[in-house]
């Protein structure tokens, strides 16, 4: 048990605004800029991001990365898994909080709102990923205000992605499964889950 040594452990609760009746959306500026200052967070820093469980955390802290204009960043592809796998070294060592709050500016185009995507909706340079499970995707279950899925949606679900024999690394076939979506580059994609958590993985691939 541990983690890599040196890593600074992010709580996903902190990744999140955590308010119903949607908890996944984006934390106040204010709670960022104490998460980043904890993290040691400057212009120059280069992140390293993993989680334990394929990628939906890690995920979704690049997202917050992205959001506040921060390029410089790395997933480690199996995060602990595959780190424990090749019998690297772990640590049980807890890193103090490096300081206070920072200034930071928070970018709209990481994300999408419901305003902006009823707006898209149709348009041929789109593609909307959903990662939630199939049953969610028909409606068969429902764990929101309504079933069923976003006109136009496709549905790959999150960790169908992960390759179950190399530590849920990336599979590596990604990119031609992307194409049989109809998730290509040439499109604007915005994936989805329920609480973007399992988009978090989609958010990293797509």
């Amino acid at each position: 048990a541990g983690h890599i040594p040196g890593a600074r452990f992010v709580d996903p609760k902190r990744t999140q605004l955590g308010q119903p009746p949607a908890p996944g959306l984006l934390p106040t500026k204010a709670q960022l800029e104490a998460l980043f200052g904890e993290l040691g967070h400057n212009p120059g820093a280069v992140y390293v991001v993993y989680d334990d469980e394929g990628g939906g955390w890690a995920g979704r802290f690049i997202w917050l990365l992205d959001v506040i204009g921060h390029s410089k960043y790395h997933y480690l592809d199996g995060g602990l898994l595959s780190w424990q796998a090749e019998g690297l070294p772990l640590s049980t060592d807890v890193p103090a909080p490096v300081g206070g709050p920072v200034p930071l500016t928070l970018h709209d185009e990481p994300t999408a709102t419901r305003e902006y995507l009823q707006s898209r909706l149709g348009a041929a340079d789109l593609a909307i990923w959903d990662a939630r499970g199939p049953t969610e995707y028909s409606g068969e279950k429902v764990v929101a205000a309504k079933g069923g899925h976003i006109p136009g949606a496709v549905n790959f679900e999150w960790t169908a992605g992960m390759d179950q024999a190399r530590n849920l690394r990336i599979r590596k076939d990604m990119p031609q499964i992307l194409e049989s979506l109809g998730i290509t580059p040439d499109k604007e994609v915005i994936t989805h889950c329920q609480t973007h958590h399992r988009s978090g993985f989609t958010y990293l691939v797509a």
